[in-house]
């Protein structure tokens, strides 16, 4: 199938699994307080009208920025027609509307259910997901911002349709936000002036929408150096009267676009601020609380990532199927010596039902840990809310979860593409067909919004350390008590086994490293990222066994759906047989940890 065509096959039956069969959201969530009054009736219709909204008004732009990509001429983008073509039938649809609380006027939706119908708009069309950067932003000034600020911008940026864009990364700092030089200097009242050049800005311009609200961390005049310096200030890209209606102009301009790899429809901008004319911005809130108010952005935009990377790898396996079962070559394995042989469809042969099982049980485990995690996230707006006190322990839950999601997910989907683009033969590299562009569009996820290991040390240095690792205890052992459970009784005594082995390695990986540590906090350097591997892969083999054992139950009650669950079973017994023994390397290779790596002169390398 070309990548010009209709290129993409959702997943429905496996998100609807996750949502209704196993996470249960239509008893834990639907129509719980703070969300709004859907049932799972009508989410699942929801879902539904979405995954045809995505593959027939969403995919169908995916690889026109490959030919026509975003042009930037006196300041201004112009995207190519078929992208705001696609975004118009979103934004038409009200989909827009469903993360939306219902006091904005939004369905109100709980966090599963938003982030699944994410996944059918990242597979379909991964470019178009950061034009929505609006809709968070909205969100963002309605929890952080003063009541003129919510009355200023609000109604317009969801009844209008405006964008939004965060703005953190500069030419010199990188990853390295503390080292932020973009100046704020107060004009008088809430106003502010920006002055600065920012880097890799995402949906910092376009001709999608009216007007753009970019979120600037800026450090005011004669505030500290580092992170604990930055504010974060509203800056149109049309200034905002108070009334709401719009302005002149401001002083914020796209100076130059990036040429990338992949993701060529998304415009990744360097923006310059206040050069001859003033750019204008609104302290957030009121409060000089820039990063820590970011991270409500961060946060999301990490859990966006990782959402993104599952997605990819499901639809290239979605793709790999499909070829496989077309494409005929070879006669079957045990008639090889056989000249008249038939010729069989490749998915006959073992290598290939290797590589698909491998793509299968991963894209399955990764939309188990994305949607779990998001089960989380209701739970804590049913409790209350980020920082509430009643929802605590599922709010550090989630804060733990999130770089397995972000950073386990980007990096390991980018070399499962691989196997997509393999089961193609000679096919998958050929731009005919999707997967080769899966994968350039993909591996941005191991880079933005904090690297691979930006995220391990995330995990291990804030996350697991800020509480002594009770809430990470807490997760291993709900892991523990299935494993020494009797959950789908010998169905699963092997896989069951796999997984208490698995968390024992696990469990000695981290006491290893957290003694290594007395010695130098190098030893985290090293293995962090192996040690985030471990946590993830214990944690999506827990999910898998616990889906197999609902799929043993349904298969009882639902034998019309016996071949979904039979795979089901079949992803939680490969995972659990080739990925899940992994563990034991893992735990020797830090146990054996050294730092003479550290040791080896620069001029040697």
């Amino acid at each position: 199938m070309s990548s010009s065509t209709n290129h993409y096959i959702p997943n429905l039956r496996d998100i609807e699994f996750n949502l209704f069969e196993f996470l249960d959201i239509g008893r834990t969530s639907l129509g719980h307080a703070p969300f709004g009054d859907l049932d799972e009736t009508a989410a699942r219709q929801l879902l539904e009208t979405f995954a045809l909204l995505c593959k027939n008004e969403l995919a169908p732009s995916f690889d026109e920025s490959e030919h026509t990509p975003p042009k930037l001429e006196n300041g201004e983008v112009t995207l190519p027609p078929g992208l705001k073509k696609s975004m118009s039938a979103y934004f038409d649809a009200g989909m827009h509307l469903m993360e939306q609380p219902t006091h904005l006027g939004g369905m109100g939706a709980p966090p599963t259910l938003t982030w699944a119908t994410f996944e059918l708009m990242v597979g379909a069309n991964a470019s178009l997901a950061f034009y929505t950067l609006g809709n968070l932003v909205a969100r963002v000034i309605d929890r952080l911002g003063t009541e003129s600020q919510k009355r200023r911008f609000l109604p317009h940026m969801v009844d209008r349709r405006w964008g939004g864009s965060m703005v953190l990364t500069e030419p010199d700092a990188g990853s390295d936000v503390g080292a932020a030089r973009t100046k704020a200097r107060p004009v008088g009242g809430d106003l502010w002036e920006i002055e600065g050049v920012k880097r890799f800005i995402t949906n910092g311009d376009s001709d999608m929408n009216e007007n753009i609200i970019h979120m600037v961390l800026a450090r005011p005049e004669g505030a500290p150096p580092g992170t604990k310096g930055l504010s974060l200030f509203v800056v149109p890209k049309y200034w905002v009267n108070e009334d709401g209606s719009l302005g002149e102009l401001n002083g914020v301009v796209c100076t130059k676009l990036e040429k990338k790899m992949g993701l060529k429809g998304s415009v990744t901008c360097e923006m310059t601020f206040g050069d001859g004319q003033p750019s204008r911005g609104i302290l957030l809130g009121e409060v000089h609380d820039g990063i820590r108010q970011m991270f409500h952005i961060i946060e999301q935009a990490r859990m966006a990532v990782g959402v993104k990377s599952m997605a990819a790898l499901s639809a290239g396996y979605q793709r790999a199927l499909a070829f496989s079962k077309d494409r005929l070559q070879g006669a079957d394995l045990m008639q090889a010596r056989n000249k008249a042989a038939p010729r069989v469809p490749i998915f006959q042969h073992p290598d290939v039902r290797r590589m698909l099982m491998a793509q299968k049980a991963y894209s399955e485990g990764m939309r188990a840990l994305c949607l779990f995690t998001a089960s989380v996230q209701d739970g804590v707006e049913v409790k209350g809310g980020h920082r509430a006190t009643e929802a605590g322990e599922l709010d550090t839950l989630n804060d733990m979860l999130l770089p397995l999601v972000k950073g386990y997910c980007s990096e390991k989907v980018y070399e499962l593409l691989a196997l997509s683009l393999q089961v193609h033969g000679g096919s998958g590299y050929l731009t005919d067909y999707p997967v080769e562009q899966y994968i350039r569009d993909q591996k941005i996820d191991t880079l933005y919004e904090g690297t691979t290991h930006i995220q391990a040390l995330d995990l291990l240095m804030r996350k697991v350390a800020r509480d002594g690792g009770a809430t990470l205890q807490g997760l291993l052992s709900q892991i523990r008590q299935t494993a020494e459970g009797d959950l789908g009784g010998g169905e699963l005594q092997t896989e069951r086994a796999a997984l208490g082995k698995a968390l024992g390695e696990l469990e000695m990986m981290l006491g290893t490293l957290m003694g290594k540590l007395g010695e130098s906090v190098y030893h985290v350097g090293l293995q962090g990222n192996r040690v985030l591997a471990a946590v993830a892969e214990v944690v999506i083999g827990w999910l898998l066994v616990r889906h197999a054992g609902v799929a043993l139950e349904r298969m009882k009650s639902n034998p019309a759906d016996k071949a979904f669950y039979v795979g089901k079973l079949a992803s939680a017994r490969w995972y659990c047989a080739e990925v899940l023994p992994g563990l034991a390397h893992a735990a020797r290779m830090v146990e054996a940890g050294t730092l003479d790596l550290m040791d080896v002169p620069e001029e040697s390398y």
